[in-house]
């Protein structure tokens, strides 16, 4: 058995100024940002704080045409990789610790490890 549930959304922006995208977006949802540290890629990803129970959501520098994802949190990324493959899912990307799928309808996603940090209390379970 392994858990999954909604972790978030990512803010796709091919940019060449990440800061200020990432200003807009935190101004436009009324969030902060994460104080800058190496440790979170700020020449690619900018986090909010959305408080510790709140959704995860990113800006992220990406070569792509901008848009936004969503990313399923999950405690086993290929049970669940699997079982969204059953749903009509398929795999399009590895990531380092993730994996990019896209929906049957052409939507791409993120399957990636927990976020939040009340995962364990409020996922879904799966068989």
């Amino acid at each position: 058995m392994h858990k999954s549930r909604l972790a978030g959304f990512i803010i796709d922006c091919n940019t060449p100024d990440l800061e200020q995208a990432s200003t807009f977006w935190s101004a436009a949802l009324g969030y902060p940002l994460r104080p800058l540290d190496d440790e979170h890629a700020p020449e690619k990803y900018r986090e909010m704080l959305t408080g510790q129970d709140g959704l995860h959501i990113e800006v992220q520098k990406v070569d792509h045409p901008s848009r936004l994802h969503l990313d399923i949190e999950t405690d086993d990324i290929e049970a669940e990789v699997k079982r969204l493959e059953a749903l009509g899912a398929r795999r399009v990307e590895k990531g380092l610790r993730w994996w990019i799928l896209e929906a049957p309808t052409g939507q791409r996603f993120c399957v990636v490890r927990p976020q939040r940090t009340d995962f364990a209390d409020n996922a879904n379970a799966w068989e």
